[in-house]
């Protein structure tokens, strides 16, 4: 799926040329994340993640077959494309508080942390090989990508049936209106500083901060290195991610974790300034791969910390209303990214948007100081919890 949105970024700016398309297509894909995410980990908090996930993996694969049938019908209007990339973000919105609370059935809780390294390990090496193929697939005809995308989502739906694991057991009191679980989900994120203050973190300085959205116009109209640059452009953050993974595999993150959180956002913002002013694509490259390795730092503690203050209960919704943040910075700093752009140029959106990220790191570090004091992982757990020395 990676490879194929590399695709529709350069179809999308190939078709108007202008940096406000790219922002609608994030604004796009934001709406149905926005509204179904909630409701969505509620639903994994009744029923097994495994088919949430599988129903998602045949919609999304519907949205790659509608990608190919628009490739095959030579279409020149930008709206069908808007069309799909709804349908897909409907997918995501489902699939997205099913996988994050499924990680902890999977594993023993004393091998959660190093689970989720080699969980983003795997995935950082998918995210480099398939933005880059996805540039390579486009110069030889966008048909391959979106082909190769929705065999991949059909196998990825296969697949999840035959998961392993132990089975999510419902919360036997969990019987009131789905409405008021939904916004119990909310209020214990808000209950604890710890949660809500690293993924809220994210939110804002990845709103502020990511680029991503705006790479074909740098690919473009700024470096000149086309669709295969800019599919080693979406690569850079992912390679740059799946080192740094690979080495929290072998030396996890074990002491200050609050305050390493807070430096690797810091740097992410650093490394997006950089990008912003560079002219060269080795040093765009370098730039982008810095942002990877910071970001992965950020995420690997920031997932760690939630799940280890999550009883397995409320997982689905905590997941959901993490997702509902997540999708905010990725697809709704997309939107941002191309107003902004459109606003005051691309070059300048950039700049401001890493500047505004050093901006939330001061400001964050101020307002929820148990997060910046957190020392070790496990310290966040709650009496009782699965996760917890007495409950193992």
């Amino acid at each position: 799926m990676l490879a194929q949105s590399v695709c529709v970024g350069w179809q999308v700016y190939d078709l108007t040329h202008r940096p406000l398309a790219l922002g609608i297509v994030g604004g796009v894909e934001f709406v149905p994340m926005f509204l179904l995410a909630l409701p969505a980990g509620e639903l994994a908090d009744r029923f097994d993640p495994r088919r949430i996930i599988t129903l998602a993996s045949l919609l999304e694969a519907l949205s790659s077959g509608l990608l190919l049938l628009f490739v095959l019908t030579r279409q020149a209007s930008v709206a069908p494309l808007y069309g799909v990339i709804l349908l897909y973000g409907t997918a995501r919105g489902f699939s997205g508080p099913a996988s994050r609370s499924l990680l902890p059935f999977l594993v023993p809780p004393e091998k959660l942390p190093k689970s989720l390294a080699w969980g983003s390990s795997v995935t950082q090496l998918a995210v480099i090989g398939g933005p880059a193929l996805g540039g390579f697939a486009y110069a030889l005809g966008p048909g391959i990508a979106y082909g190769g995308a929705l065999i991949g989502a059909l196998v990825s739906a296969v697949g999840m049936l035959f998961l392993g694991g132990r089975r999510v057991v419902p919360d036997p009191a969990a019987l009131a209106g789905r409405l008021a679980r939904v916004r119990e989900g909310v209020r214990f994120v808000r209950s604890r500083p710890v949660v809500y203050g690293a993924i809220s973190l994210d939110l804002f300085a990845v709103l502020l901060g990511g680029a991503v959205s705006l790479l074909p116009v740098y690919a473009r109209d700024i470096l000149h290195v086309g669709p295969t640059g800019l599919g080693l452009l979406r690569s850079a953050p992912a390679f740059g991610a799946a080192i740094t993974a690979l080495c929290l595999t072998r030396r996890p993150v074990e002491r200050n974790v609050g305050r390493t959180m807070f430096a690797a956002v810091a740097v992410f913002g650093v490394g997006t300034i950089v990008f912003g002013l560079s002219t060269d694509f080795g040093l765009s490259l370098a730039a982008l791969a810095v942002t990877g390795a910071a970001d992965q730092i950020s995420v690997y503690i920031r997932s760690a910390l939630v799940q280890f203050a999550t009883p397995d209960a409320m997982r689905g919704r905590v997941s959901a209303v993490s997702t509902l943040f997540i999708s905010a910075s990725n697809e709704l700093g997309g939107f941002e990214s191309g107003v902004t752009a459109a606003l005051l140029g691309t070059v300048p959106a950039v700049i401001v948007g890493g500047l505004g990220t050093l901006a939330v790191v001061a400001i964050w570090m101020r307002a929820f100081p148990p997060l910046r004091t957190v020392d070790r992982m496990r310290e966040v757990i709650p009496a009782g919890s699965s996760l917890s020395p007495a409950a193992e």
